[in-house]
């Protein structure tokens, strides 16, 4: 029998997400493995595979849809020996008629339910004036238009709501312009639309874009983790030479198996290493329970296009540095192409955020719920500083832990931030 093909849930939090790319068409033989589609869930961009076999029958949504709920079916696969002509008639029951969700799932609709073909839905929109109203694009024919140099503002919407998709932007390329959709605002309405806003603005020229599932996510996530969670900062100065001096004996002796240790390695050991000694601080709190872990999972953030996101190191505290550095180069390559995977994020016991590399001296990270505790890493510099009672110059690193303090008290914070600094500077200590 047909197999339908639905929405996954690629990370705890995903409630919807935008089918960004199909990598396959209809009448494609798949196998387990697979891979199908390009989904941006509330985290990142994800490939998702094939479990079962057989024949892409029907593709259900189009790709560039935004807004698909996780457990709606997306295509149609007929297994072996099944005639895919016969089973595209299958999703009928599935039209994109957002208006009739009850029709979908084979139930009576209730007449509340129905909606009126002679009121149009964006009609209103077209009325307030506003750009995003003017001007929906979805993210595919929005990048496509990019790479073709297509002005949007001359293309009309053939999609839901008269969004731009990708039909819009091959016909405006061919110079054949696609029938405006009904529910498109009527160029009469649109020139007055297009004065008015930047009234708004203070005629300030400006560029709008909708945030992305992931961008939404961030901005939910601190801003209850800065309005929950009462946050105490806590610095300290690391003398870093001893590290640097190490880091470059190391690299000397692994260079052979072409590996290539970064500060930040060292830095994700000695937190790691300093977790273990001071477990009071490796810890979350979750409702009513305070959380101790066993191990150190290190998050590690790294910046990607359009956000941000932690994949994790586990059991750093007894990885090797070769091992560390192998697995986070892996790591960041694969987040800044989307291809982590949801337990390669999920998780962790603690946080570090190195903002060095872009010469930033010290900064308050925001904690990571449920974690407890981030490490905030500035730039190392050249400074003044006292050695053995007398003023020389010295390789300075600041460091600021974030503590969660309803979960640790600010004694057990600074314990931890003392290990840290003892270790970063006496670094044969974390590798014995």
């Amino acid at each position: 029998m047909p197999i339908n093909l639905q929405m996954p849930a690629l990370s705890p939090t995903m409630e919807e997400g935008t089918l960004a790319k199909w990598l396959v068409k209809e009448g494609d033989s798949v196998s387990s493995g697979d891979l199908l589609a390009e989904i941006e869930t509330d985290k990142a961009t994800m490939e998702f595979e094939a479990i079962d076999e057989g024949v892409i029958a029907k593709i259900v949504v189009a790709e560039g849809t935004e807004n698909v709920k996780v457990g709606d079916v997306i295509a149609i696969i007929a297994e072996e020996g099944e005639d895919a002509g016969d089973v595209k008639a299958a999703p009928a029951p599935k039209a994109e008629e957002t208006a009739e969700p009850a029709a979908r799932s084979g139930e009576p609709a209730p007449a509340p339910a129905a909606a009126p073909k002679t009121s149009p839905a964006p009609a209103p929109k077209a009325a307030s004036g506003s750009g995003d109203d003017r001007l929906k694009v979805s993210p595919l024919a929005r990048r496509l238009a990019d790479q073709k140099g297509v002005d949007l503002t001359a293309v009309s919407g053939s999609g839901p709501g008269g969004r731009i998709i990708k039909a819009d932007i091959d016909a405006a390329e061919g110079g054949t312009a696609p029938a405006r959709s009904e529910a498109a605002a009527p160029a009469t309405t649109a020139a007055p639309a297009a004065k008015a806003a930047p009234a708004n603005d203070f005629d300030i020229p400006h560029t709008a874009e909708k945030l992305s599932g992931m961008r939404k996510t961030i901005a939910r996530r601190l801003t209850e983790a800065k309005q929950t969670i009462p946050h105490i900062y806590l610095t300290v100065d690391v003398e870093l030479d001893k590290l640097l001096k190490l880091r470059g004996e190391l690299n000397k002796t692994l260079e052979p198996r072409g590996i290539k240790l970064s500060v930040n390695d060292l830095l994700i050991k000695a937190l790691a290493v300093s977790l273990m000694q001071v477990p009071k601080c490796n810890v979350s709190i979750e409702g009513d329970q305070l959380k101790s872990f066993e191990r150190a999972d290190i998050s590690v953030a790294v910046s990607i296009p359009g956000g941000l996101i932690t994949p994790i190191i586990k059991s750093a505290d007894t990885k090797s540095l070769s091992a560390i550095s192998t697995e986070m180069k892996d790591l960041a390559d694969r987040a800044k192409a989307g291809k982590l995977k949801m337990h390669e994020y999920q998780g962790g016991t603690a946080s570090i955020s190195n903002m060095g590399m872009f010469g930033i001296k010290n900064f308050d990270a925001v904690i990571n719920p449920p974690q407890a505790m981030i490490m905030a890493i500035g730039a190392g510099q050249k400074r003044p500083h006292v050695i053995d009672d007398s003023l020389q110059i010295a390789t300075i690193m600041s460091a600021t832990g974030s503590f969660d303090h309803r979960a640790i008290d600010g004694a057990d914070g600074a314990q931890l931030m003392k290990v840290f600094k003892q270790l970063c500077e006496n670094p044969l200590g974390m590798l014995a």
